[in-house]
């Protein structure tokens, strides 16, 4: 079993070699820290200090953020995660997810503890091999074990289209264009999962500064005057949103989660954790430095002394901070506006409530618990996947016990949740960005918004949840075409941990009958 796996990954490095020479053909980029998608990512313990203070910490590759994985549409990925965590103070068992690709026919890849998979034990690998069919986009990877991402565990995936009908717009789309934005704490996440907690600084590519902290040094994104680029934004943080925006430099969205869009102008751009923006910056300005702004929800929020903060550089600008000045924004970003390009409208009767399968999922917190429907999701004693290729198909049979819903295939479902904060029992800490593995979905009444939308409504995979003082009820549509045990959570890290999670267990039998001719050995050998 053990000598199986060995021998794929060596085939999975020879080939991994050959994919980064690809990649650094089409890209014109010798950046050790891109990966194919046929590819070793090593888990190790690391002491950094991204904003110039020192922690132990978790990373992917041994960076913050972990190496940007780099395909192409079609291509097929190996990617070996290996555990070498050793570090007693942070979680030392591990799993990787990629966040947005929907596995069809892999659901055991998808790098879910407990839902999926078991958690890989140190000194333990596992090869996740899945293709992404006809996906392209931006995603992201990150543990999906307890808060362990909020240690570092986290970094940019993009699967490149060559025949992008946006390709005309933009002039550069590479490593150098991906931009993620994450929270940085200075104690580690299992001194933190009861809130409420604030961040010690924003990171942008991996960089910041703090209140009281070092001049530490800043990401600097290069442009050159003239040309256009393709900034792929990615919300890799565990609790805040962020409003990103690029001082004198308006943006045209052209993505989310990886979905195409009719572009819309933009020069302000919220970024809930989890969720994902292709934007179109054109380099016009005077040649010079701007600021690159995120400033988080949290409180007490600054760019005193570069903070949320990062750099565009023109070719030619002194390597200065810069001394742009932000706002006045007056081109905000409405998702309830935004349209996919490829496929509009929602499926079923374009009516609220009358699709085949309608479920009201109402969250809570009580004592420090995050519930869905009045039950917080534990953790099961084996993956829910293995629950299901041992027989149980009803939700009676299922463990945790009221936190997994079956759902028949192929058929519209209709998941409405809406915002509880101002109710008793509430669940505080939203604006709730809530994310459904195995799917992308229609958003067919957005937050802000008291109307349905089914003609042409935002399609991606999160979706934040509003504010019940808004009388938000975020309401979506999918449809049950993909087999398999999917886990529907908020992306609050900390909320996650917590119980403000469910699994959709998508047409069991069907998911077993699939799994079970494709499930590798050594998935097996995690639950040893």
């Amino acid at each position: 079993m053990q000598k199986a796996a060995y021998i794929v990954l060596a085939l999975s490095l020879v080939v991994s070699s050959a994919a980064a020479s690809s990649i650094a053909e089409r890209s014109s980029s010798s950046d050790p820290n891109v990966l194919g998608p046929v590819s070793q990512l090593n888990i190790v313990n690391k002491v950094i200090a991204p904003d110039g203070f020192s922690r132990s910490t978790v990373l992917a590759g041994g960076t913050f953020p972990g190496p940007l994985i780099a395909a192409n549409k079609g291509d097929d990925f190996q990617i070996n995660v290996v555990n070498y965590l050793n570090d007693m103070t942070m979680n030392t068992t591990t799993s990787v997810h990629w966040h947005g690709i929907y596995q069809r026919g892999s659901n055991w890849a998808d790098g879910t503890a407990f839902v999926s998979q078991c958690p890989i034990k140190p000194q333990r690998s596992f090869l996740h091999q899945f293709n992404a069919l006809n996906q392209t986009g931006t995603y992201w990877y990150h543990s999906h074990l307890s808060a362990q991402y909020c240690d570092g565990l986290r970094g940019p995936l993009v699967i490149y289209d060559p025949q992008d009908p946006y390709k005309h717009m933009y002039d550069v789309d590479d490593e150098t264009t991906v931009i993620t934005l994450s929270d940085w704490y200075h104690p580690v996440s299992s001194l933190m999962y009861r809130g409420p907690f604030t961040a010690n600084s924003t990171l942008i590519n991996g960089l910041g500064r703090y209140t009281g902290g070092p001049m530490s040094p800043l990401a600097v994104i290069n442009v050159e005057h003239g040309k256009r680029y393709r900034f792929r934004v990615i919300g890799a943080s565990c609790d805040p949103w962020f409003n990103f925006t690029i001082d004198g430099h308006p943006m045209t969205v052209i993505e989310t989660d990886g979905i195409e869009t009719l572009p819309m102008v933009v020069d302000s751009l919220p970024v809930f954790t989890g969720q994902r923006y292709s934007v179109v910056v054109t380099a016009n300005q005077t040649v010079g430095n701007f600021w690159i702004r995120a400033l988080s929800n949290h409180p007490n929020q600054t760019f005193d002394g570069g903070q949320s903060s990062a750099v565009l550089r023109y070719k030619g600008a002194p390597e200065n901070d810069p001394t742009t000045e932000h706002g006045p924004y007056v081109l905000p970003y409405d998702e309830n506006k935004i349209q996919p390009l490829v496929s509009p409208g929602a499926p079923g009767i374009p009516e609220p409530g009358q699709a085949d399968v309608n479920i009201n999922l109402v969250p809570g917190l009580i004592n420090g618990s995050y519930l869905i429907n009045g039950i917080p999701y534990v953790d099961p004693p084996m993956p829910v996947l293995l629950q299901i290729l041992s027989g149980a198909r009803h939700p009676s049979q299922f463990l945790p016990n009221g936190s997994v819903y079956e759902l028949p295939l192929g058929k519209v479902i209709e998941l409405s949740i809406p915002a509880t904060e101002l109710s008793p029992g509430g669940a505080l800490g939203g604006p709730h960005a809530v994310h459904l593995h195995g799917h992308a979905f229609d958003i067919i009444r957005g937050a802000g918004s008291s109307t349905y939308n089914f003609a042409n409504p935002v399609r991606r995979d999160t979706v934040s949840l509003g504010l019940q003082a808004n009388n938000d009820n975020v309401t979506i549509r999918f449809v049950t075409d993909n087999p398999g045990p999917w886990f529907f959570h908020c992306h609050n890290d900390f909320h996650l941990h917590n119980g403000f999670a469910a699994v959709m267990a998508e047409a069991p039998a069907e998911a077993s009958a699939q799994e079970s001719q494709v499930i590798p050995s050594y998935w097996d050998a995690l639950c040893d």
